[in-house]
């Protein structure tokens, strides 16, 4: 039996191998740079600008496995899984592309090569379908499918049906691109004869691979137009077609699952997965397994559970899965975290970046378990009461006001809620659910972007904020009261989704100032979760200004506060910006002066004294050093001490103009006595949050410069796990550069000069040799000359070329020839040009005007002109050579 990892491999080596394609890796399952898309749920999302004729690739065959999730939006599995065997949430799709080459019949051919020769599937099992036409839209039935399916080897003409628009036309939204798809579907039936089931939405039968052909553009005014570049997009779903060829009848009881089944079981105790749909142990079984998945593989790349978005979908899938555990797995602890490293273990051969993020990944996801069981077992007892109640009353609907309550003191999203109920056998009213929380939002005011603080009546509380140097966890602190409004609070409590600004008696979040953002982060006590968004500072106090994610918080409770991991690459971030600030002195002299800078968890942004851009030798000087501090591993050592006495330190670095406190903080990298400071290592001001030691950076990498102002140059950069993404980013650029330029790597540069001197001689020769090549091929078209009675007639195909080398070349070809017609066209950027000249004699038979004017529809153009040379334009240069067959036709019917 085929291993998970072989079928995904032999896929993959078919296309590259057999078909001539190019593997291309997946994009991130979480679009950060596309906001109108959830999550990745289709193969198609990375090419999608290909189809929209907006972008191109440097290939024209494609085979990757895409990592989808299909929760939440437009597309949304996750009521579903669960519940049947092949429902998920994260799932593989193995597919193959065509942009502008191939087309039905290669795709058709080789995915039944792969299904039933690689693959040894059974002929007769397989059924296909076809689009049976739109006679509306002016679309006939897909016959030239049908005719290239009924040419494989083995399949019934039987197994061929016809199926609708809904089934078998893809379309990627109102307008744009869009085909007929022929769908591959599997018949699991014991007597083969599922061919009725096909479509019918049941486990016996299931499509297992749709290939859609991309040969239509919808207008807005709704009609098809035939794109001019048809392509192919196929998907196949990666967990069935294991399922297939494992011979199991769910998804989940494959090797993609069964390890992360055998974990649970583990950090669990329960009774082993035993594969029943009734068994509701067995459904968090597959709930768990396919959740663990979707969490693991959308913050690898980059999503974080939240209250937005795409973040809520994680957030709710987390959630989920937790109730599960603990409602029928009976587990009493966060475990959800301990999943991960199997999840990783199983898909690290096709997905490596899995493995540079199992730590921070884990650790995120235990801070979520842990935010959402202090509360969870309250919640699943309150819902047990209403749900009690609910059934008392005679009524089958909890309400919406029971509902938005569990979500906003106990963190039940809606669709929890909505699930407990359905295996309660009740309804939840969720439109009331959605009535009263728009009616929260208005009067908590949610929908605000941020608190704006200005005049504030009463005492400012006073924060002691000195562990924000100390570790990104503190516990023992103590809630004084809030800012809400222009008011302070210093007694009373705060329901979900109050919107205010917190106080602290300490704290260990970083308040925004010079430069460094402020931290988000979570502060919790027993009754409550407070998710801080922004950290500044007014007067003496801290405001951790954010909202009240559940339950309740009361003046006088103790607390727990967390920083986010975010705060972790600031401080990488931050610290690196002073070895800038260090290694650009070192590299320009000594009269460059730091003009601000903005540090946060996306970059260091550095602004400095200098009046002309660094050469790429100064760049690359500038990270030379700082990436030999972070090796060296110097410490990173702060100290306080009186502002005079700072001032007259060697080497120290101020911000001009920037007011400083006295005493004042001092930030030394490199220097192991504070006494002696050393000129040539980085001394400033500083009350930020940094690393212990330079090593802690990783690495450091600029990613530009620019100008912001007259004698003011701006550095973006960034450090550790950014930076080597950033360098992998132009390694991977590189080594396509140099597989185009079929050189080494490092013979790139050199290889680029070549080109460069190259290109200047051939534009520097091109007007000679282009004549001359111009001139050649017209005398070629002399050489092959017909005959129409005593007038020769001359056509075909010559070099693009300047119109007045042309008309002269068409000019000396017609006197040379003499007793003539003569007619050429050419191709110049996916443009068709065509031209016709006859000689003196004859123009009161054959006009040259009226004759290019008959050839130029054939090119899907039209022109004209005088008697003598005339010339037209068109858009199909496929035609070109029906033009000469039709040129000796006219000459000869004119001549007659």
């Amino acid at each position: 039996m085929k291993t998970s990892r072989e079928i995904r491999q032999d896929f993959i080596e078919f296309f590259v191998n057999r078909c001539g394609h190019t593997f291309v890796q997946s994009s991130p399952v979480a679009p950060l740079e596309d906001p109108t898309l959830l999550f990745a749920n289709a193969g198609m999302n990375q090419f999608k600008d290909v189809f929209l004729a907006t972008g191109t690739r440097p290939y024209k065959r494609v085979v990757n496995t895409q990592k989808c999730i299909r929760a939440g939006g437009k597309h949304n599995d996750l009521d579903d899984v669960g519940r049947d065997t092949y429902h998920h949430t994260f799932f593989e799709m193995l597919g193959n592309w065509s942009f502008g080459d191939y087309f039905k019949k290669e795709a058709i051919t080789w995915a039944w090569e792969l299904l039933t020769k690689v693959w040894g599937l059974d002929p007769k099992r397989l059924h296909v379908t076809v689009f049976e036409g739109d006679p509306e839209n002016g679309v006939p039935p897909d016959e030239e499918a049908a005719g290239f399916w009924r040419q494989q080897p083995g399949l019934d003409p039987n197994n061929i049906h016809l199926g609708n628009k809904k089934d078998n036309f893809w379309e990627m939204g109102d307008t744009g691109p869009c085909g007929p798809c022929t769908e591959i579907h599997i018949d699991r039936t014991l007597d083969f004869t599922g061919g009725k089931l096909v479509n019918a939405g049941v486990p016996e039968v299931m499509e297992i691979w749709n290939l859609v052909f991309i040969q239509f553009n919808r207008g807005v005014d709704g009609k098809l137009q035939p794109l001019p570049a048809r392509h192919v997009d196929t998907g196949m779903g990666f967990e069935r077609i294991t399922a297939v060829l494992q011979g199991k009848d769910s998804n989940y009881d494959t090797d993609v699952f069964t390890p992360i089944f055998e974990k649970i079981q583990q950090v669990t105790g329960a009774k082993p997965y035993g594969g029943s749909l009734e068994s509701m142990a067995d459904t968090a079984y597959r709930v768990i397994g396919d959740h663990i998945r979707s969490l693991v593989f959308a913050i690898t790349d980059g999503a974080v559970p939240s209250n937005e978005k795409r973040g809520y979908v994680l957030r709710s899938m987390l959630r989920r899965a937790e109730r599960y555990g603990r409602q029928y797995l009976s587990t009493k602890a966060p475990f959800l975290h301990l999943l991960v490293p199997i999840v990783v273990d199983t898909m690290k051969s096709a997905f490596p970046e899995l493995v540079e993020r199992v730590g921070p990944v884990t650790k995120l996801i235990l801070e979520e378990e842990d935010s959402f069981l202090r509360t969870l077992d309250r919640g699943l007892k309150l819902f047990s009461e209403v749900a009690e109640k609910t059934v008392a009353q005679g009524g089958k609907t909890i309400s919406g006001t029971d509902a938005f309550d569990l979500h906003t003191t106990y963190g039940l999203f809606p669709d929890i809620t909505s699930q407990m109920a359905r295996e309660a056998g009740l309804l939840v009213d969720l439109k009331g659910y959605e009535k009263r929380m728009t009616e929260f939002r208005q009067e908590s005011g949610k929908d605000r972007k941020k608190i704006i603080i200005s005049a504030v009546k009463g005492e400012m509380p006073q924060t002691d904020d000195s562990p924000k140097h100390d570790s990104l966890k503190l516990t023992g602190t103590r809630v004084l009261g809030w800012l809400e409004g222009d008011t302070i609070a210093r007694e009373g409590s705060l329901s979900a989704g109050a919107q205010v600004a917190l106080f602290m008696d300490k704290t260990n979040f970083y308040a925004e100032q010079g430069g460094q953002v402020g931290d988000r982060g979570l502060i919790t006590t027993e009754t409550g979760a407070f998710r801080v968004e922004d950290t500044q500072r007014m007067g003496d106090g801290i405001l951790h200004i954010g909202v009240v994610e559940s339950g309740t918080l009361s003046v006088g409770q103790l607390a727990t506060q967390q920083m986010d991991e975010a705060r972790k690459i600031t401080m990488r971030h931050h610290t690196t910006t002073h070895m800038l600030n260090w290694a650009l002195r070192k590299v320009l002299g000594p009269n460059i002066d730091q003009k601000g800078s903005l540090v946060d968890p996306e970059k260091t942004r550095f602004d400095f004294s200098h009046d002309k851009a660094l050469s790429p030798e100064q760049v690359r000087e500038v990270e030379l050093l700082v990436n030999g501090l972070i090796q060296a591993d110097h410490p990173v050592i702060a100290k306080v001490m009186p502002l005079a006495e700072a001032k007259n330190l060697p080497g120290v670095r101020a911000v001009f103009g920037e007011k400083y406190p006295d005493p004042v903080r001092v930030v030394r990298i490199g220097i192991q006595d504070p006494a002696f400071p050393d000129e040539g290592n980085s001394v400033e001001f500083c009350g930020g949050t940094h690393l212990a030691r330079c090593g802690e950076a990783g690495s450091f990498r600029i990613q530009s410069q620019e100008a912001v102002g007259k004698g003011i140059r701006r550095i973006t950069a960034v450090a550790g796990e950014l930076a080597l993404r950033y360098s992998h980013r132009i390694t991977m650029l590189l080594d396509e550069a140099a597989t185009k330029l079929t050189c080494r790597l490092e013979d790139v540069p050199q290889r680029i000069e070549a080109l460069v001197e190259e290109l200047k001689k051939l534009k520097s020769g091109a007007g000679k040799a282009a004549v001359g090549d111009l001139q050649s091929a017209f005398d070629k078209l002399l050489d092959g000359a017909s005959k129409v009675g005593d007038v020769l007639v001359l056509g075909g195909i010559v070099p693009a070329a300047p119109v007045d080398q042309l008309r002269a070349q068409m000019d000396r070809i017609r006197t040379k020839a003499g007793r003539s017609v003569v007619a050429v066209g050419w191709v110049d950027e996916g443009k068709v040009g065509l031209m016709t000249a006859v000689s003196t004699d004859l123009q009161d038979k054959i006009e040259a005007g009226k004759l290019v004017g008959e050839l130029a529809p054939i090119v899907g153009g039209k022109g004209g002109g005088p008697k003598g040379i005339a010339q037209a334009g068109g858009k199909d240069a496929d035609q070109l050579p029906q033009v000469f067959s039709k040129l000796i036709q006219i000459v000869t019917a004119k001549l007659a």
